[in-house]
């Protein structure tokens, strides 16, 4: 039973007060067999549970997708392919999808803001081909109160067009900074911004690369200051840091 569920039992006289107390003080989580929804972790954490969608069976998904919107009004999914996505749309008609960043989520009216503001986050993506980590990463930020600038193909092989952007890549709170190849582009930031950079080295690029494990070492070992490393194409890990950033950004403000 979730809290609801328990309150109304105890407002329909199911349950008696010590009934409903002890219920209340053990619902960390809602069982569902397959699943145990965290459904105290935005208490404890500022952020929701969220749902990783590959890998799970249609039925488990569209059970969590359903229990979350029913218990909070809202989910976010990530790594959600095509067809989880028109499973959940069938199900739930405002669940939304974006084959990009393959963001799966139902969000409540007027957004994501139940925590406050998320700060100001800018997302910069050294390729073309580095957007879909990226997407991941600023709609991630936007789901939880940042407000998200984004800087695409902006990579050191044309430097100029980074340098063109820093003054507004400068307003912002944290930078996510998402590259492949060789994964120079955070280095660069980490010298030129006085806020936090976070790195997210992607699987794009010819074979040296590795599936991106060259642009992680290379962030890894950057010689610029300032510079947090998350894992290779993990888009998701960034924005919810940098929106961390922001929010306690914002709270100084």
């Amino acid at each position: 039973m979730n809290i609801t569920e328990i309150l109304d039992s105890y407002k329909a006289g199911e349950l008696d007060l010590s009934e409903a107390e002890k219920l209340i003080k053990h619902n960390d989580y809602d069982e569902m067999g397959f699943a145990k929804l965290d459904t105290q972790r935005e208490k404890r954490s500022g952020f929701p549970e969220v749902i990783f969608c590959a890998g799970k069976a249609d039925d488990y998904l569209v059970s969590i997708y359903r229990r979350m919107v029913a218990n909070d009004g809202c989910a976010l999914g990530t790594r959600a392919n095509p067809e989880q996505a028109a499973l959940i749309m069938e199900s739930i008609p405002e669940a939304t999808y974006d084959p990009v960043s393959r963001i799966l989520k139902v969000e409540p009216a007027g957004g994501y803001k139940r925590t406050g503001t998320g700060g100001i986050v800018a997302v910069c993506s050294a390729g073309t081909a580095d957007i879909a980590v990226a997407e991941e990463a600023a709609q991630t930020a936007e789901y939880f109160g940042a407000d998200v600038l984004r800087f695409y193909d902006i990579g050191v092989s044309g430097i100029h067009r980074l340098l063109s952007k820093v003054e507004e890549i400068r307003t912002a709170d944290a930078v996510i900074a998402v590259a492949g190849m060789e994964g120079a582009l955070p280095t660069v930031l980490g010298g030129l911004v006085r806020n936090p950079v976070i790195a997210v080295p992607t699987s794009v690029g010819y074979g040296a690369n590795f599936h991106g494990l060259s642009a992680l070492i290379t962030m890894i070992n950057s010689c610029a200051n300032g510079i947090a490393v998350v894992n290779i194409d993990n888009g998701y890990g960034a924005g919810y840091i940098a929106t961390q950033i922001g929010r306690l950004a914002a709270v100084g403000r």
